[in-house]
């Protein structure tokens, strides 16, 4: 039985086939034209799982596009991409006005091949995006909904994913930003890997066929409905323990966000084939980042959250809840010398937040490899102690 395509209540096996499928079908094939790129591949699924935006920063000439136009064409979607400036208008990205209605006095979006038509959508630079289309936009993301006037629709739409160089500097932008959940480093591939890259770059010129799976549009449809159907009860408390030290930590995370993260845990466990969340999905956190400043901390805090699942878990859980990123000694002695300045020049505010902050870098110093290193971090880290017990 194929979940999309029938009226009955889907089982735990049909879902188990599809989320196996997806990822042995879709993901992985793409990761194996794709060097360098399973992190991002693997949010790529789960945003398309959960129904959820996805953006990714770094420079021009990273594939970003070339990720989403191959998804598509391996379940035969169709895809909308489109290079934002500060000039682009609403026709250029929703269609234009329908001529032929017009003349009969009807305001009608001819939406052919535009963005209200597509299954994937792919907006580069997405914050060059201006206030002409910033109101539609915003619905398209957080709705499925595009209007314009008195029309109104329903959008297809199964992922936007959305790209820029940089992260927003206004309010505005800032809205925008924040209707995309999960957010994700695109960069170059290192010196190393090279060669590697270079050689599936030139298989790619010589259009090598891609095999389309046997995932359809209409498949995904049906996943996506069944992230509601997932069972948190047993998840929930250590989701909230979770939450509230991200939010002690100065992680902002609002009562909406809260709620909305658990379609992307959902998802996660969709893409294992359970329709019951575990602690191992909690990994999708990883990646609410505001800032780049935030990554590493919310690295450090999820790998806790992760370190007390059990092995039938992790037996269970996706393969992006094994990663964890040793800490950068460089970062957390920046981290450390920040929480000094703050501290020294007063403007560290609510002392608490301060010493909640320092708690889980001093709990990241232990693990950092090199002695040398540790001993110096942890060092500073007691300073710091000594001066923030000396101000309360």
């Amino acid at each position: 039985m194929n979940i999309s395509h029938t009226d009955e209540d889907p089982t735990e096996p049909d879902t188990q086939r599809l989320g196996h499928r997806l990822r042995a079908e879709v993901l992985e094939p793409l990761k194996q034209s794709f060097v360098g790129k399973d992190e991002i591949i693997d949010l790529l699924g789960l945003c398309l799982v959960a129904r959820e935006n996805l953006f990714m920063l770094g420079p021009p000439g990273t594939a970003k596009s070339a990720l989403v136009q191959s998804l598509a064409r391996r379940i035969d979607g169709r895809v909308f991409d489109y290079l934002l400036t500060r000039f682009t208008e609403p026709n250029e990205v929703f269609g234009p006005f329908d001529i032929r209605k017009l003349r009969d006095g009807e305001l009608e979006t001819n939406t052919s091949g535009m963005l209200p038509e597509a299954d994937f959508v792919f907006l580069d630079e997405l914050l060059n995006a201006n206030s002409a289309i910033l109101n539609s936009l915003l619905l398209v993301l957080n709705e499925r909904v595009f209007r314009r006037g008195r029309e109104t629709r329903a959008l297809p739409t199964l992922m936007v994913v959305g790209a820029s160089n940089h992260l927003p500097e206004d309010e505005a932008l800032g809205a925008l930003f924040d209707r995309f959940l999960v957010r994700v480093n695109c960069d170059n591939v290192p010196n190393e890997g090279l060669a590697e890259v270079l050689a599936a770059g030139w298989r790619m010129d010589g259009r090598e066929p891609v095999h389309r799976a046997s995932v359809t549009a209409e498949d995904l449809r049906g996943l996506q409905r069944l992230t509601s159907r997932v069972e948190f009860t047993g998840l929930r408390p250590q989701y909230v323990e979770l939450v509230v030290k991200l939010r002690s930590a100065g992680i902002t995370i609002s009562d909406r966000r809260a709620v909305k993260l658990q379609r992307l845990i959902g998802a996660s466990a969709l893409l294992c084939g359970r329709l019951e969340a575990n602690q191992t999905d909690l990994w999708v956190l990883r990646y609410i980042w505001d800032t780049e400043d935030e990554q590493e901390l919310l690295a450090s805090l999820v790998s806790q959250a992760l370190e007390s699942s059990t092995d039938e878990q992790r037996a269970m859980g996706h393969p992006r809840s094994q990663v964890a990123d040793a800490p950068d000694p460089d970062q957390l002695e920046a981290d450390l010398s920040q929480a000094a300045s703050m501290l020294a020049t007063g403007t560290a505010g609510d002392l608490s937040v301060l010493r909640d902050r320092l708690t889980l870098l001093t709990a990241r110093c232990q693990w950092i490899v090199d002695a040398q290193q540790r001993t110096f971090l942890e060092d500073k880290a007691n300073e710091l102690w000594n001066s923030l017990d000396g101000q309360t």
